[in-house]
């Protein structure tokens, strides 16, 4: 029996890997690999884009969506997280799941027949990461050797993105608060891939001659209760304001994953600026999810 491969972070894919699953990505008329089959969609988190850019995602190779809440099957408390995945493989060529606990992925991917596909873990968000780096591409021609200076917290998204760029040979630094930076286990896990992040203190030195300037919220789903906390720590050196953008490259871009917060992470002027690729990144993650799933599923 072929083992099942499963798609928990971006490293799960190897650096000529990706590359082919972002040029899946551009094939505007891909192989109907879900033909006559379905996808199970599990959300313990609300969305928006995972849900649309998934389910157009699956239906333009020919399958069937099946999006549902986790309340909806009583995950760990009707029935485990084991159990439901072995159900809903029962059905689907494959499961998506949006979750609070990465743990919870994980077990699902340790008894699922058929691939487990991270739409978002509190520790990883790796089908933003190949949309973030997809856009990257488009602008640029190529991701290597491109710098991508992420202006924010440490996060589920900025962790992601590190791994896909180290695996693309992009330049990546990270500038934050103390206490809001990686870890030592997240910067090894980017050595892993022949990449290297750059902690940087200072915004302005992040961003210079940078190629993409990146940001998120500064308070994720779940952390509400830290928002006090975490506003005072980033407020005003951290936000990514006309100036700070203005110390980037002369063709710079502008992304940030969304939702966002205009006027707090980042101004209105630089998200609905001319150097905002805010619209293009979000469509890029139905192309992303596209290309993924032609390539787990053997259309590549």
């Amino acid at each position: 029996m072929t083992s099942v491969r499963h798609f928990l972070e971006v490293d799960d894919l190897t650096a000529a890997e990706l590359a082919t699953v972002l040029e899946l990505s551009a094939d505007p008329s891909p192989t109907p690999a879900l033909e006559g089959k379905g996808m199970a969609l599990l959300f313990e988190k609300p969305s928006a884009r995972t849900r649309h850019s998934m389910e157009m995602a699956v239906v333009q190779l020919g399958g069937h969506p099946v999006s549902f809440a986790a309340s909806e099957v009583g995950i760990d408390d009707r029935e485990s997280a084991e159990d439901v995945a072995r159900t809903l493989a029962c059905f689907h060529a494959a499961i998506g799941a949006r979750v609070k606990s990465h743990g919870l992925l994980e077990r699902m991917a340790a008894v699922s027949p058929v691939p487990v596909v991270n739409m978002l873990s509190d520790q990883a968000h790796p089908l933003q990461a190949l949309a973030d780096l997809l856009t990257v591409k488009q602008e640029f021609g190529e991701i290597s050797g491109r710098r991508i200076a992420f202006v924010g917290d440490a996060n589920n998204v900025s962790r992601s993105l590190a791994i896909g760029a180290g695996l693309a040979k992009a330049q990546f630094v990270i500038s934050g608060p103390p206490g809001y930076q990686f870890s030592e286990v997240d910067l090894d896990r980017v050595s892993a891939t022949g990449g290297a992040t750059e902690i940087v203190d200072d915004p302005i030195e992040a961003v210079a001659d940078a190629h993409v300037v990146y940001t998120d919220v500064w308070v994720s789903m779940g952390e509400e209760a830290q928002a006090s906390e975490k506003i005072d720590a980033f407020a005003n050196r951290y936000a990514v304001s006309e100036a700070l953008m203005g110390r980037a490259g002369a063709d710079a871009i502008f992304l940030h994953c969304l939702p966002a917060k205009p006027g707090q992470e980042v101004a209105h002027e630089v998200i609905y600026g001319p150097q905002s690729r805010i619209w293009q990144q979000a469509e890029n993650r139905m192309h992303a999810a596209r290309g993924l799933l032609a390539f787990f599923l053997g259309a590549s």
